[in-house]
């Protein structure tokens, strides 16, 4: 079903921009030789891929897969009509706006305040995504690694990812994130591969499609609805995407390959967080005695030596070992450690990018690039210390409520455009994601323990409100739009 979405609806899709070929590109127009570099397309696919994936559609997908198979369907219906819309209008309008940032973009097609909201939404995100995902690698390695006082412990390790940060958000694109990229985005591709053999060769059953309505976490600690659509943003529907997109806008050489490199990287992530939500689950139930549910040994895999809560770096390390051998221990390390790098070097070159796109800051200059970005490493070096459970949550919640708010200026944009060529339905293309983004972001606020910890019935009831109140007034505005 992903890849006959990438076919059909990515094609309607397409069809809805309506790319032009002969269009000169932000990489031919701007170049500047920084972050305006025309790269081959494969590779501005890989570095895309691996840009909006890391570890987000294993992790997740992991995680999400405790609510039961309907995490097969947020994976599958989420990424065609919501994540893949969502990622292709940010890199094919920002094609169109010299490569503007997404909340350069929200701002032109929603007006000043969401402009300021989405400076705001995305610089505090992206600082939370480079803390989240340098903390997590550095205390891998230090378990990985002999620990002889400072040299092995984390700190060294957390010292020695935030240099690495600052050369790839301060170097040219194409000098260290476009030459080691490219390898690490394969390796997570040949990672999924050897796990979807797996699920077909080795032991354990998975569970039915039929399953799919009812709330398997265990305990029932948490509703189905909407803490399944947080968990599992990567491979469905993610805000951070919007912030990756423009950077390879920036460095495509033609429009009419956007669909390939946006909705086509996209789809590839639902792949492979399909592979790893059906891999856990069927791994966990395959190698763990009989008497619970699969539900209950996936969880206590990941909560192994007195852990306080599920880790899914320790599923992934036992399923590579276990069912790919010394090779798949290789990839595995690649997945828990490079991976996440890979996701908080670009968040820091994008927060930079923001930040210079509404600071009007050339970046051409060593001294200008610095300037921008050591107070976002001075934020981001706090952040490091904090509970890392408190960041992941929070993180979760701006992530999904960024996307939301994407989705209304791309509505808006659709529409205006099918205002002038007589297309007043195309907007349905970003409208319903939209519209379900908006459920899902308000609901979890309400119902979720760090937000204002509501019963479900009146959460979903504020969410229905706020979002059918949204459609009302869309329709207002829509219809005098079309007036005009």
């Amino acid at each position: 079903m992903l890849v006959l979405g990438y076919v059909f609806y990515g094609r309607f899709v397409n069809s809805v921009f309506a790319p032009d070929g002969a269009r000169r590109t932000p990489s031919v127009a701007l170049a500047d030789g920084v972050d305006y570099i025309a790269m081959p397309t494969w590779k501005v696919f890989l570095i895309q891929f691996l840009n909006i994936a890391g570890t987000g559609p294993i992790f997740g997908a992991i995680l999400g897969i405790l609510f039961g198979p309907a995490a097969y369907l947020w994976i599958v219906f989420g990424c065609i009509f919501a994540g893949a819309v969502h990622d292709y209008f940010t890199g094919m309008i920002s094609l169109r706006t010299n490569g503007s940032s997404i909340p350069e973009i929200v701002g032109d097609n929603l007006g000043g305040g969401a402009r300021l909201l989405m400076r705001i939404l995305s610089l505090i995100l992206l600082i939370l995504v480079g803390a989240v995902f340098a903390r997590t690698p550095a205390n891998l390695i230090a378990g990985l690694t002999p620990t002889d006082g400072f040299w092995g412990g984390s700190l060294f390790w957390l010292i020695s990812i935030i240099v690495y940060y600052i050369l790839a958000t301060l170097l040219p694109i194409d000098k260290l994130i476009g030459r080691i990229y490219p390898l690490f985005g394969a390796a997570l591709l040949i990672m999924a591969v050897g796990v979807c053999w797996g699920i077909v060769t080795q032991d354990g059953s998975l569970p039915e499609i039929t399953e799919a309505f009812s709330n398997h976490y265990p305990a029932g600690k948490l509703p189905i609805f909407p803490c399944l659509c947080v968990t599992i943003a990567c491979g469905a529907v993610s805000g951070f995407h919007a912030t990756q997109s423009p950077l390879m806008a920036r460095c495509l050489n033609n429009e009419k390959n956007g669909r390939f490199v946006f909705y086509g990287a996209m789809i590839t992530e639902g792949i492979v967080a399909l592979i790893w939500a059906a891999g856990a689950i069927k791994f966990a139930d395959g190698v763990c005695a009989a008497g619970v549910t699969p539900y209950e040994k996936l969880l206590n895999l990941m909560t192994e030596n007195g852990a306080h809560s599920a880790d899914p770096a320790i599923l992934v390390n036992a399923v590579c070992s276990t069912w790919l051998g010394s090779v798949g221990a290789v990839l595995a390390v690649l997945g828990v450690v490079a991976a996440p790098i890979t996701s908080g070097d670009t968040a820091f070159r994008s927060a930079r990018l923001i930040a210079s796109d509404f600071l009007h800051v050339k970046q051409g200059s060593i001294s200008n690039r610095l300037l921008l970005a050591l107070p976002l490493f001075g934020i981001a070096t706090y952040l490091f210390f904090v509970d890392f459970q408190i960041l992941w949550r929070y993180f979760a919640w701006f992530n999904q409520t960024l996307a939301c708010v994407a989705l209304w200026a791309f509505t808006a944009w659709v529409t205006r455009r099918g205002a002038t060529n007589g297309k007043r339905y195309d907007c349905l293309v970003t409208l319903v994601p939209a519209l379900w983004m908006t459920l899902v972001s308000v609901t979890y606020i309400c119902v979720a323990p760090e937000g204002f910890t509501l019963s479900t019935t009146i959460s979903y009831a504020i969410g229905t409100v706020c979002t059918l109140a949204l459609l009302v007034s869309f329709m207002i505005w829509e219809k005098r739009l079309y007036k005009k």
